[in-house]
């Protein structure tokens, strides 16, 4: 509320002032409030092991910002972003959550690593402040959190891809498991199994490695002295590259299978050919097919001078589905839109930015088409274009 607001409001009495003056002062307080730009806090993991990740998603919704400014912001109200880094530690996120509710925040994106957002949504919960994630882990929106939204799949509807891709089209048998020993290697891990399980296939080995981990000798010796027909690897970004170095390094010639972090584009940077024939199944790929895709990542690369992973994509889209859907609840409402979320079905039609057409249930998971790529020539290459569990 700016001065003029205040002081009016000091001396509205009947005789101070007319009915015209009240009018006045109503229409100058509201026009005041309306110019207040919209605050979006970014917890994202800046640096330690999730930095890679945390950077790509930082540019993408700082991208989709500029756009949106340009254009005139949601409702006639400009974004306003501040980003604060977790250093991919939950403690810190927890923190900084708490500095993003206090700095009254219309909404929060991130963090990403499933056990910093596990801890931190705590935090906007109690403030009523949506908060979306791209989180993998399936325990993230199943605790009947109502201001949680997630971008990325959930490994409880990534894994039965997987296996039916290993089951069906590598007709294999057994599978060894190497796996990062955090949330979200666990509970990957956790569901693979389960989904294994239910398609018949058996575990052979089952490793667990470590985050930050940079010797990865002994984890493939276990893996080739198992003799599964196929290795599911589910760690991070830069780990999965170690991985894949090795595996290549000792001979390693079986099928390679993941979900997105072992076909990212930073694995595909960091290991180079040791990459080369790695499959897995992706939520989203800069290497989609859809013109949307094509242009975002035409604009992401002209802006940043490098290729966008997955979380460069669910940054970028963040922001456009926080001004689809506020616009159609009409206001800047964190309650009403925590609302709307559930059951929001979002099409590109009526708004480009979003890419991909998409619905969010009522726990705050995403439905939307995915893909499964397998790494060539150090490219993603789109195989297969898996249909939305329900149509769009």
């Amino acid at each position: 509320m700016n001065l003029f607001c205040i002081h009016l409001k000091q001396f509205r009495t009947p005789k101070t002032l007319t009915w015209i003056s009240v009018i006045a002062f109503s229409l100058a307080c509201s026009m005041s409030a309306n110019a207040q730009p919209i605050q979006i806090v970014n917890l994202l993991e800046l640096s330690g092991a999730g930095a890679t990740v945390g950077a790509n998603m930082k540019n993408g919704v700082e991208l989709a910002i500029k756009e949106i400014n340009a254009s005139g912001g949601i409702l006639g109200r400009k974004i306003e972003i501040t980003t604060m880094d977790t250093q991919t530690n939950p403690g810190v996120a927890k923190g900084l959550a708490q500095k993003a509710v206090d700095m009254d925040a219309y909404a929060v994106i991130g963090p990403i690593y499933s056990g910093s957002i596990a801890v931190s949504m705590a935090e906007t919960r109690r403030a009523e402040i949506p908060n979306f994630t791209g989180a993998a882990a399936a325990s993230v929106t199943q605790q009947g959190n109502p201001y949680i939204f997630r971008t990325n799949f959930t490994q409880s509807s990534s894994m039965p891809k997987v296996t039916k891709y290993i089951k069906e089209q590598l007709k294999a048998n057994t599978v060894d498991v190497i796996y990062i020993n955090n949330d979200f290697g666990k509970g990957g891990r956790d569901e693979f199994i389960k989904s294994a399980q239910l398609m018949g296939l058996k575990i052979g080995a089952d490793i667990s490695t470590d985050q930050n981990q940079v010797d990865f000798t002994a984890a493939v010796i276990k893996a080739k002295q198992s003799g599964g027909d196929v290795l599911f690897a589910y760690t991070n970004e830069e780990e999965s590259a170690r991985l894949a170095r090795e595996l290549r390094k000792q001979g390693y010639n079986k099928p390679i299978v993941g979900d997105t972090t072992i076909v990212n584009q930073k694995v595909i940077e960091l290991a180079g050919d040791a990459a080369n024939g790695i499959v897995g199944h992706v939520a989203l790929t800069a290497d989609a097919p859809q013109a949307e895709v094509k242009s975002f990542v035409a604009k992401f690369e002209k802006e940043y001078k490098f290729k966008p992973d997955h979380n460069g994509l669910q940054g970028y889209m963040i922001p456009y589905i926080i001004k689809s859907v506020t616009e159609k609840v009409g206001k800047v409402d964190r309650k009403a839109f925590a609302a709307a979320m559930k059951g929001a079905v979002l099409r590109v039609k009526d708004q480009p930015g979003l890419l991909l057409d998409v619905r969010f249930d009522d726990k705050g998971d995403p439905d939307r088409v995915s893909y499964l790529v397998e790494i060539r020539g150090g490219k993603q290459i789109v195989e297969t274009i898996l249909p939305a569990a329900k149509p769009i």
